[in-house]
């Protein structure tokens, strides 16, 4: 028998790093040639690794959630033969066209287990044999400050704590005592027990990465927010009037796609928006295609689906492109090509959208636009107030490359399509 080392192979161009987000093998099993391994995560795509060879898993090169350069040790194998020989795997080609579906959602590590409470002393369990007394309601109570402290998260008075210590000083054994219901009342009520338990959740796959990239725009983009207010009362009822013909080719309306017609047409004016910053090299690229990513939220978290060159696309077109995208994004099919190449992004929280938002830029894009939920409230018109439906547009940019004047006037220009939507339709 000899040992065979499989390292962690190329997974695609330019990439350096991995991370192990799910292991199908364990020390000790059996493998065969092409079965899988592990399953890795790079910046682009999850890929699943095979064994380039039958043997015995002996050793994991780490847990899910390390991170492996390029080489390095994936696992350990025992092999039938002399062995020693160091191989690299060869990642399953077809995630590199269609990336295999989203990482399992890690399963939550397992609580802490608390240490049981030292049996307290038998001056405390047995009241007749304890030489202290209660002490009197006013009398200020006699612990160390971690014991406050414990006394305090845990709602606990310590008057009504009897103390086994000299001059009826209160230990962590008298107040776990208490918490156990050997003192009576919290301040003559029904004791409570503190809850300690600690559950630590180790960040791995889809949410690292997700950290790691608001964190990377939030440290890298000057941001700055702009709100506007919306009235959207007549481009509701067109979209009321347009879902109210049901077809089989046209799938119902949201407001996203208008949306988006809106930005196609903004972004005539302001070219600047629809733009990537490489802020190392210090250049500026704008597009004449205008690709929008649409933030879907999924089981597995943020996702940004784009749909390409909307400028050439209908109303209808985008509702059908949103719908479908968004629907692979939740299930894990979609493509890497699908999930990347945004110039400029929508976000929306839907019914959940608040009044206001501060969207984080998808870096290194230089605007997003938000979504807020729409209200209606009286609004004051011709002398009189009305019911209007309103409704907030909360987008950031980056300050750095965006002045506030032209964010403000783009902001305007959407304004101004939504609250005339029969503008939206007009060739320029």
């Amino acid at each position: 028998m000899g040992t065979r080392i499989v390292k962690l192979p190329d997974v695609g161009e330019g990439v350096a790093e991995a991370e192990i987000v799910e292991w199908h093998v364990e020390v000790g099993q059996s493998v065969l040639e092409d079965q899988v391994l592990a399953a890795v995560m790079t910046d682009k795509a999850t890929v699943e690794i095979p064994s380039p060879v039958a043997g015995t898993i002996v050793a994991l090169g780490g847990e899910v959630g390390s991170v492996l350069a390029v080489g390095a040790e994936l696992v350990r194998l025992e092999v039938a033969g002399a062995g020693n020989d160091e191989v690299m795997a060869t990642p399953k080609q077809a995630a590199a066209a269609e990336p295999s579906p989203a990482p399992k959602k890690p399963e939550p590590a397992a609580p802490r287990k608390e240490p049981p409470p030292a049996e307290p002393p038998k001056s405390v369990r047995t009241e007749a044999a304890s030489p202290s007394l209660p002490r009197p309601a006013i009398a200020k109570p006699i612990a160390s400050p971690a014991v406050r402290r414990r006394a305090r998260d845990a709602g606990v008075d310590l008057r009504r704590v009897r103390g086994s210590g000299p001059a009826g000083r209160i230990s962590h054994d008298d107040l776990d005592a208490f918490l156990r219901g050997a003192g009576g009342a919290v301040a003559g009520g029904p004791a409570r027990v503190a809850n300690t338990k600690v559950e630590t959740i180790k960040m791995v796959g889809l949410r690292r990465r997700i950290a790691q990239k608001m964190a990377e725009s939030k440290r890298r983009i000057a941001h700055f927010s702009y709100v506007e207010e919306v009235d959207v009362t007549a481009l509701e009822e067109l979209r009321k009037t347009l879902n109210a013909e049901e077809r089989p080719d046209r799938p119902r309306l949201t407001l996203i796609p208008f949306l988006m017609q809106a930005l196609v047409k903004a972004i005539i004016d302001f070219p600047e928006m629809n733009a990537l910053y490489d802020d190392e090299a210090e250049t500026i690229d704008r597009y004449g295609g205008v690709h929008i990513g649409i933030a879907t939220q999924t089981n597995a978290g943020l996702l940004v689906p784009v749909v390409r060159h909307c400028e050439a696309r209908g109303l209808w077109e985008f509702a059908a492109e949103v719908r479908r995208l968004s629907e692979a994004a939740r299930q894990g099919t979609a493509s890497r090509a699908e999930l990347s190449g945004s110039t400029i992004t929508i976000t929306s929280l839907g019914a959940l959208g608040g009044i206001v938002t501060t969207p984080v830029i998808n870096r290194p894009e230089v605007a997003i636009i938000g979504v807020n939920r729409e209200v209606v409230r009286p609004v004051w018109q011709g002398g009189q107030f009305v019911p209007r439906t309103m409704m907030n547009l909360s987008s950031s940019f980056d300050h750095r490359v965006i002045d506030g004047y032209a964010a403000a006037h783009f902001v305007q220009r959407i304004k101004g399509l939504l609250e005339a939507p029969a503008t939206l339709f007009i060739e320029a």
